[in-house]
């Protein structure tokens, strides 16, 4: 038993006491009652060192769960900021991406531009050559024409 217990018996004993006639006294058995006592001064000091041993424990498992909660609270705000710088990353190549290929289609543009210029500048010089073929082929033409007609005209002479 331990000293509370022993404690808790001996109140109990003396409730149950029978009482003195006229008085607020009982009769109880000294030697029960001073063995009682004697085993529960006996059993406090270990049950206060047990009492102190279990705050300790609780104290240490309270200071163990502040330093997890610590812990998982700078954890967490770690996670977050990791999160966020994340997403920064995210946000700033996207507007990274969205950069290059505005840039690449203003490039594409203006070499688009370059490309139908030069065409159309071979087209002009190639439409030049043809037209100058083409009254070179029309004079030529001309000239089989009329030479046709004075070998007419010569054979016409001949025969008159």
């Amino acid at each position: 038993m331990d000293s509370v217990e022993k404690l808790t018996s001996a109140i109990t004993m003396v409730e149950e006491a029978r009482g003195v006639p006229l008085s607020a006294s009982c009769v109880v058995h000294r030697g029960e009652m001073l063995e009682i006592l004697d085993g529960a001064r006996a059993s406090l000091p270990t049950d206060l060192e047990d009492a102190e041993a279990i705050i300790s424990s609780r104290d240490s498992i309270i200071e163990d769960g502040r330093i997890s909660a610590d812990t998982l609270i700078a954890n967490a705000r770690e996670e977050v900021s990791r999160m966020v710088e994340q997403t920064s990353i995210v946000a700033a190549a996207r507007d990274e991406a969205k950069k290059i290929l505005d840039d690449a289609r203003v490039i594409a543009e203006e070499e688009r531009a370059q490309v139908e210029e030069y065409i159309d500048g071979r087209l002009a010089t190639l439409e030049v050559i043809l037209n100058k073929t083409m009254d070179a082929v029309a004079r030529g033409r001309d000239r089989l024409a009329g030479a046709n007609d004075k070998d007419v005209l010569s054979q016409l002479a001949d025969e008159n």
